[in-house]
Order: structure tokens, then sequence, then C-alpha cells
């Protein structure tokens, strides 16, 4: 679920560079100078129009649930003896798992190379795992994978794909001057990563251009459930300048009901693809996966590797004890690919989203009672109205 802080920087200060108007041109081709009489302008062809969504319920191909793991500190990155073993905690990075992954990864790989050991566990396959291990891999580290789920079921294939690293990482009043400092350093780690995974066969990663549509006179930034508590504006507050600003629309610069539209860019993840090409890296480095579940810290002390990440997200809740983990429910449904439809959009005023990718368009709302709400059960009747509201995006 994307948060206020992506919203907001998108529609405010913007994650990405603007991209050509709606209604704007591209050159027709290449034109050497001096070509061209004088007088005479190179010749431009209009930018084809918005594909429309086929937002209908016979269209949906699929629903998901997933749980979210949110601590109002931010996540837990630190490493803690037990006995002799050593244990590598990253969890609890909320709605920015993917979008910090590289960067968590670096700490973890960090303290891993601190213990002077060779070869390190790795226990859960999501995200932050997942990554985490390769990124050991390139320091030379022997990493072998212990999970009960493997992509594409685990919680994280589960995710949207868009770039959001500041969703519900942290609550307001936890936001130091040394978390936002910690937070900037990790974004624009990944960030830099992300940038050499562009134009990878298959599209793991793609810059696409994203729209926010609003119905009231005032741009409005954020949808939220019951209870939630505030979020600091970290894109705003901490990249501001790091990418150029969104833009607003003329009515007739696109094709949307909503009364205002703002367009800037994103990068996407193509989860699919990119786990397949995560995994398939790890095992050509030489890395190991084994199924298992475990019942409790004593399980995962029992390994026999002596430095141990603990990458298992929502499930540390009750494999640690850890209260500080709150459930946020999370559904999507996925629509039939449309290829033509290279975009995405965010309509708040109708609490609703759609994330283009090539494995279909997902679609995804936020309930009033999905904070601290751990039920993975699918609700039609959510996934039916978010269709709709969708759909009256082209009304």
């Amino acid at each position: 679920m994307q948060r206020r802080n992506f919203l907001r920087a998108v529609g405010g200060a913007g994650v990405a560079a603007l991209s050509a108007g709606a209604t704007g041109h591209a050159l027709a081709q290449a034109v050497p100078a001096g070509t061209l009489p004088i007088g005479q302008k190179p010749k431009f062809v209009e930018t084809p129009p918005l594909a429309k969504v086929r937002a209908s319920p016979e269209r949906v191909i699929s629903v998901d649930v997933c749980t979210r793991p949110f601590r109002a500190q931010g996540p837990r990155i630190e490493a803690e003896k037990a006995g002799r073993k050593t244990i590598i905690h990253s969890y609890g990075h909320g709605g920015s798992g993917w979008s910090l992954s590289w960067g968590t990864g670096e700490q973890v790989a960090a303290l891993a190379l601190a213990t002077g050991e060779k070869e390190i566990a790795v226990v859960g396959c999501g995200a932050i795992g997942l990554t985490a291990a390769r990124v050991m891999q390139r320091y030379g580290l022997k990493v072998h994978i212990y999970a009960r789920e493997f992509p594409p079921v685990v919680r994280s294939s589960y995710a949207t794909g868009a770039w959001t690293p500041a969703s519900r990482i942290v609550s307001a009043d936890h936001a130091t001057p040394e978390f936002r400092a910690w937070w900037q350093k990790t974004a624009r780690s990944s960030f830099r990563m992300y940038q050499s995974l562009l134009g990878l066969p298959g599209n793991p990663i793609a810059w696409q251009d994203v729209y926010l549509l609003s119905d009231g006179p005032a741009a409005e930034t954020h949808w939220e459930s019951q209870g939630e508590p505030d979020y600091p504006d970290l894109q705003m507050d901490l990249i501001e300048g790091f990418h150029a600003r969104s833009v607003e629309l003329a009515p007739d610069q696109h094709p949307f009901a909503a009364a205002r539209v703002r367009r800037g860019l994103n990068l996407v993840f193509g989860i699919g693809a990119y786990s397949k090409m995560l995994m398939d890296d790890f095992v050509r480095a030489g890395g190991s996966t084994e199924l298992r579940e475990f019942g409790g810290i004593g399980d995962i002390g029992k390994l026999r590797q002596k430095v141990i990440v603990n990458a298992t997200g929502y499930g540390a809740r009750a494999l640690l004890g850890d209260d500080s983990v709150i459930p946020v429910r999370g559904q999507t449904c996925r629509l039939a690919p449309q290829p033509e439809v290279n975009y995405n959009l965010y309509y708040t005023s109708q609490n609703v989203s759609m994330t283009s990718r090539t494995d279909g368009l997902l679609v995804q709302s936020q309930g009033p009672h999905d904070f601290g709400n751990e039920d993975a059960r699918p609700d039609y009747a959510e996934i039916l109205r978010s269709v709709e509201a969708l759909a009256k995006a082209f009304a």
C-alpha cells in the first residue's frame, strides 16, 4: 500500500524527473544539425493518448492478501549475541521492504563481516532476506537461506512493486535526526543500486509515469486506516532536489475524470521477474536453500552456522515475541495484462491505486480496519469496490 509519504513526494517534490507532456511532442526522427533549410523547423509527432484501463470484475485474474511489518521505532537492524551464536536482526520495514532492501542489505553485510565468519545463514527469503544474501555474496561470504516459503509465495511477492522508501517506515514521534540520517543514507544506497538494474531482460526495474488524481479543490495526498500514527514526510524533507518536481496537468492534457491531475515518474519493480533474477543470481553465486520452519528463537540457534540473519518480516512477531511488530493488512487484485497501459495512477479521492506491470495491472485500496489487522482472508466486496473506483477514473 502506498503511503502518505510517497503520494506527497510525487505530488510535491516528486520522486523523479518530469516526463514529456500528455499532449506534448516527440521527435519523429533525429535530424542532424545544419541539414534543414533556414527557417524550417524539424517535424514532430504527437504523443499517443493514454490507453484506458479496462477495469471490470471479469478481468480480475488473482486476489492476494499480505501483512506488512510496521514498527513505530523503524526497522530493527542490529547484531545480538545468543550464546556462541550471533544473530543479526533485519525486520520491521513496513511498506518499504523492496525499496530499502539494498541499503539495509549493506548494513547486514557489514555486521556479518565484522564477526569474521565466512559462512552465514539467512532465515527468511522475502525482499529483505534474499537481497541481504546477495549483498553478502558480493563480499565473498557463503550464504545458506532457510525458509518455510520461497518466491513467488512469500509475502514480499504480493507487494505492489512501486518505489516507496518511506512507506510506513517509522512513526513521526520516532523520526529523530539520527533516524532521518539513517533513512536518507539507506534510501540513496538502494536507489543507486536500482539504477544499475534498469534495462535488464524482463524489465525487473523500470521507470513509469505516475498520475495523481484528486476530486478535491486541493491535491489530496493520502489515505490511511483507523488507528494509524502520524508519519514523517521523509521524502519531502530529505530528498528534495534529488529529483525534479511533478507537474499539474490542464484538463485537456489527460483523459481522467478527476478534478485535479498531477504527473511525475516513479520506479516500478516487476516483482516476478525481479525475484527470479535475485534467486537465479543467488544460486549461480554458490548460494543454497533449505525448506524449514522455525517455532522460536531457540530453533534458529540450533542452526550449524555461527552467524544467522533473522529476516523474517512480520514472522518476527511470533518468532521472537516482539510485539513492536504491528501487522498492516494489504489486499490487491490483479487485472489481466494490458501491455498498452504503461503508467500508474493513484486516485486518492476514490482510495484506489493501479500499478502497471507486465504480469497484470495491480489494483489496491486501503481498508478502514487494515492497521493492526493480520487477517489474510480476501475481502471480495472491497475488490469489487476498488475495481469500480478505478473505472470511475475514466468515467
